[in-house]
C-alpha cells in the first residue's frame, strides 16, 4: 500500500512540474511572439485581429495550430497596396478568446466581425481548416461573402486526422486537458523542428517561422486543447458531413489553390472533388506543400487578386 501512495505522490509531482514548465513556456513563447493588432469583442467573444491596407476589403482565415502569423509572415503586406486585409486568429487560437461550437458556431461568430467592421461582402480567404470555416460562412451567412479564395482548403470529411496531428485527436476532455497543460506543450517544444519540417514538407520551413510566423503560439497549453478539441470534433462535424451537398447553391465567385505535394490533405479529395460540386470552381494546381501563405506568398497573392477580379464588386 505504501508504495502505491508513493508513487501516486510522485505522479502528481512530476504533473505539477510539467504544468509549471508549460506555463513558464507559454510565458516565453508570448513574449517571443507578441499580439500583432488589436482586439474586438462579438457575441462575447474577445477577437484578435489585424487590419490594414485600403480598398476592397479581403478577410483571411487560418487554419488548425495557426493564427494571423500565417499571413503576416509573409501574405499580408503583398495585398495591402489594393486592399483592407483583415486577418483573424479564429476562437481559440492565437490571441483569440476561445469559444464553444465547431466549424459553423466560429463562422457565426467571424460574420459577427464582418458586419461590425462594416466589411460588406468581402473575398473571404481561408487556408487548410480556414477553408472549411471561410465556406461555413458562405453556406450559412451569405451577405457578409462576395468571394471564396481557399489556399489548401479541408472542404470534404476525413476519415482520420492528418498523420502530423493524430496524437492530439484525444476523445476524454478530461485528460485533453491534462496532456495539453502538462506533457504536450514541453514535447511539443522539443519537437518543434520536427513538426514544423513536417507541416511545410516537402518546402523547408522557414528559420523565423516560430517568432515572425507565430508558429510557437501553437504549443501553448491553450492552443494545443483547443487544436486537440478542433481535430476530435471535427472528425464527426455535422457542418463538415452536410457542407459538400449546398456547395452547389453558391454563386459567388470560388477558386481553389492546392499543392500537389501536399502532405497535409489531399489536393484530389479535398480540391479536386469539389468540381463535382461546384462544377464553376476556379482550381488551381501548383508545385509546393500546405503552407503556401508562408512558402509561395506571391503565388498566394497572385492567386487572391484574380479570384477577387471575378467578384463584381471588386
Amino acid at each position: 500500500m505504501k508504495w502505491i501512495l508513493e508513487a501516486a505522490a510522485a505522479l502528481v509531482a512530476l504533473e505539477v512540474a510539467l504544468a509549471a514548465l508549460a506555463v513558464l513556456a507559454a510565458w516565453g513563447i508570448e513574449r517571443a511572439a507578441p499580439p500583432q493588432g488589436r482586439y474586438l469583442v462579438v457575441g462575447g467573444v474577445k477577437l484578435h485581429l489585424v487590419d490594414q491596407g485600403r480598398g476592397p476589403p479581403v478577410v483571411l482565415i487560418h487554419g488548425l495550430a495557426g493564427q494571423i502569423g500565417h499571413f503576416a509572415h509573409s501574405l499580408i503586406r503583398r495585398l495591402t497596396d489594393g486592399f483592407r486585409v483583415v486577418a483573424f486568429d479564429r476562437p481559440g487560437s492565437g490571441y483569440s478568446a476561445p469559444s464553444p461550437g465547431g466549424i459553423r458556431e466560429q463562422a457565426a461568430i467571424l460574420a459577427r466581425a464582418i458586419r461590425a467592421l462594416k466589411l460588406g461582402q468581402p473575398l473571404v480567404v481561408g487556408h487548410s481548416l480556414g477553408g472549411a470555416v471561410a465556406l461555413a460562412l458562405a453556406l450559412d451567412h451569405p451577405d457578409c461573402v462576395g468571394g471564396l479564395a481557399l489556399i489548401a482548403p479541408a472542404t470534404h470529411p476525413l476519415a482520420e486526422a492528418p498523420a502530423l496531428f493524430r496524437s492530439l485527436v484525444i476523445h476524454s476532455r478530461l485528460l485533453r486537458g491534462l496532456y495539453a497543460w502538462t506533457a504536450a506543450g514541453p514535447a511539443a517544444l522539443i519537437a518543434r523542428p520536427t513538426f514544423f519540417r513536417a507541416a511545410f514538407a516537402p518546402e523547408p520551413a522557414p528559420a523565423d517561422f516560430g517568432t515572425a510566423g507565430g508558429g510557437l503560439l501553437a504549443l501553448r497549453p491553450g492552443n494545443l486543447y483547443v487544436t486537440s478539441t478542433e481535430l476530435t470534433a471535427g472528425l464527426s462535424d455535422e457542418a463538415v458531413e452536410t457542407m459538400p451537398g449546398r456547395y452547389g447553391s453558391l454563386t459567388i465567385p470560388v477558386g481553389i489553390l492546392y499543392g500537389r505535394d501536399d502532405r497535409i490533405l489531399d489536393w484530389r479529395s479535398q480540391g479536386e472533388a469539389m468540381t463535382r460540386e461546384l462544377p464553376s470552381l476556379d482550381l488551381e494546381l501548383v508545385d509546393g506543400g500546405h503552407m503556401l501563405p508562408v512558402t509561395q506568398p506571391d503565388v498566394c497573392a497572385r492567386f487572391i487578386r484574380r479570384i477577387a477580379s471575378k467578384m463584381p464588386a471588386l
